[in-house]
């Protein structure tokens, strides 16, 4: 038996082994003293309720966060411009990346359902950094995907459609599902609308109509905030069509 954080655990195991998205955790890869000193670093997981605040802007920043269930946005706000979605978390998702930097919250985080998330204090994961390279190397590893999805974002708000936009989210959160066991063709959007369009740069009023045009098109089903994708490939077609017959502005 093993001795952890005021606790028995038998041997060899700890709470991220048992967690269902330890795979894309920063535990991931851990053995022996390392994977048992991240163990016992780990702060009680914490719930939110729908609407509630996980982190405010500018807020000092202390600790990361993983996703357990749920999901949560990332909002900034903007002088004479509405409040900007940049981010939206999913169950395995590292949340406060953008905070390490300055030691400032990027934005504000808020629980868009029911979420439970695991809390990562960072001083303490700066000093199991220094003696564990398979922790750093996932750190790294968070960090270069986060830059490769913030320039993606750009890439898809210059010069593209709102068809090609709401296609493109679609099958990005298509692909996060199916990376997490879960269906990519039948799953819950927990976010509103208004939020599709504050993170793809459209009015509310072009997100509702865009998908509306794709039902008809039989590309997609609603049913309240569940969407049935009923063609990938149609979407993809979306995406990939230069002729921009559609803008939606």
């Amino acid at each position: 038996m093993s001795f952890v954080s005021g606790r028995l655990l038998p041997d060899g195991e700890s709470r991220c082994d048992k967690c269902s998205h330890h795979s894309r955790c920063l535990s991931l890869g851990l053995e022996g003293e390392a994977k048992y000193a991240f163990d016992s670093m780990l702060e009680r997981s914490r719930q939110l309720k729908r609407g509630e605040d996980l982190a405010y802007e500018e807020g000092r920043f202390t600790s990361l966060y993983v996703v357990q269930t749920g999901s949560l946005k990332q909002v900034v706000s903007q002088v004479g411009a509405r409040d900007q979605v940049t981010h939206f978390y999913l169950p395995g998702d590292l949340v406060g990346l953008d905070g390490i930097g300055d030691g400032r919250c990027g934005g504000k985080i808020i629980a868009l359902e029911s979420t439970f998330v695991c809390e990562l204090p960072f001083s303490k994961l700066e000093s199991l950094l220094q003696n564990s390279c398979a922790l750093r190397s996932r750190l790294f590893h968070s960090m270069g995907t986060e830059l490769r999805n913030d320039r993606r974002m750009m890439c898809l708000l210059s010069g593209h459609t709102a068809d090609q936009r709401l296609a493109s989210f679609l099958l990005e959160f298509s692909e996060r599902f199916k990376l997490r066991g879960y269906s990519p063709t039948c799953f819950n959007l927990s976010m509103s609308r208004a939020d599709i369009g504050s993170y793809l740069g459209l009015a509310i009023e072009t997100v509702s109509r865009v998908l509306g045009r794709f039902q008809k098109q039989e590309l997609i089903m609603l049913k309240g905030r569940q969407v049935t994708l009923l063609t990938l490939t149609g979407l993809c077609h979306v995406v990939e069509d230069s002729l921009g017959r559609h803008s939606g502005f």
